[in-house]
């Protein structure tokens, strides 16, 4: 699995970024707001991404920060919606408004993305409206520990969102990790103490 990517930016679509890694160029395919994020050519960029492979394609999804892709993960698990719907809603909106239209059922906003209908735009907020609290901008308060997005924290809350833990756990698993291990702690560490206590 590609989970990052760090290089030049080689070349650039409307909805696609060349990325060169060692002389490799990774065809990466992004929204509108990641690619307006990555710059210019020449530009030293880190891209987060997602592997999708099917039957007959290989796709590389690339996003500018791990809440993005958060959400883009949220999106292609709603019926209905498969990675070119999820890059139009990311594409129409920041994560941040996204997050409040899904925790406050507001399907109008969703629905100003490309292709997206009124009826599919009400799914998608009735699918996330729950998983909406735990991956707004900021990911969360926890504990007494605000948690920004790109940071070891939020990565860490991420990683065990992705385990399949809620995002209360998840959030407070990882404060309680930050306390036994200090605000420098690794991510790796991190994620392993915070899986002991989210599991305890």
């Amino acid at each position: 699995m590609i989970a990052r990517l760090s290089g030049t930016l080689e070349d650039f679509g409307a909805d696609w970024a060349v990325i060169d890694v060692g002389g490799v160029g990774y065809l990466v395919h992004c929204s509108a707001k990641t690619l307006a994020a990555l710059g210019i050519r020449g530009d030293k960029v880190v891209i987060h991404t997602e592997l999708q492979v099917s039957e007959n394609d290989m796709r590389l999804i690339g996003f500018a920060s791990a809440a993005e892709r958060e959400w883009f993960r949220l999106l292609t698990g709603v019926q209905g919606v498969g990675s070119k719907m999820a890059l139009a809603v990311l594409s129409a909106l920041a994560i941040e408004d996204l997050q409040r239209a899904c925790a406050g059922g507001d399907a109008a906003m969703v629905a100003r993305a490309q292709g997206v209908g009124p009826k599919l735009a009400s799914r998608i907020v009735n699918e996330l409206k729950d998983k909406a609290g735990g991956l707004a901008g900021v990911v969360g308060v926890i504990g007494a520990v605000v948690a920004p997005v790109g940071s070891v924290s939020a990565d860490a809350i991420s990683a065990l969102q992705n385990l399949g833990f809620k995002p209360q756990v998840a959030s407070t698993a990882v404060a309680a990790a930050l306390e036994e291990l200090g605000d420098g702690a690794a991510l790796n560490a991190l994620v392993r103490v915070a899986l002991k206590r989210a599991a305890g």
